[in-house]
């Protein structure tokens, strides 16, 4: 039985592309280069980054 409150968040790590729905709300960095982070929030969708779809990965949680 889970009862650590942050089992059910997607780990650190978790990645999401331009389009698709946010899993966890937090600070997310676009994987490539160039790069950057931006606080996104569970449920929004995951924007594109410098007009182009890209990868986020979750670096820490909000």
């Amino acid at each position: 039985m889970f009862t650590h409150a942050s089992a059910s968040k997607p780990p650190i790590g978790t990645t999401a592309r331009t389009g698709q729905t946010c899993p966890e709300s937090g600070v997310w960095k676009v994987v490539g280069t160039p790069t950057t982070t931006a606080p996104i929030a569970k449920g929004n969708t995951m924007p594109p980054y410098k007009g182009s779809a890209v990868t986020w990965k979750l670096t820490q949680y909000a």
